[in-house]
């Protein structure tokens, strides 16, 4: 049986990890600091800002990893998604 809330569910998580894919690539370079010279600690802030921006984007993938994995790619059709019995024989 088809169920509607699921399938809304579903289509919002895929939406958000898409925005926040989004968010970390388009981040993920300075560009606003390219013209900056303020120093931190011996060294710019734009490799301060790298540092930073790439432990938050380790800790989403994480997330994403444990959370989203899959989100999106369901089946539409539930008995797809069954996984059929395999025999062996010895």
């Amino acid at each position: 049986m088809w169920d509607a809330s699921n399938w809304t569910r579903s289509r919002f998580e895929a939406l958000g990890w898409a925005l926040a894919a989004l968010t970390v690539a388009a981040l993920a370079v300075p560009w606003f600091l390219w013209r900056d010279s303020t120093v931190v600690a011996g060294l710019p802030l734009w490799v301060w800002w790298h540092v930073g921006w790439m432990g938050l984007a380790s800790v989403a993938f994480y997330a994403f990893t444990r959370y989203g994995w899959g989100v999106g790619v369901e089946s539409a059709d539930p008995a797809a998604t069954e996984t059929p019995e395999v025999s062996r024989d010895d």
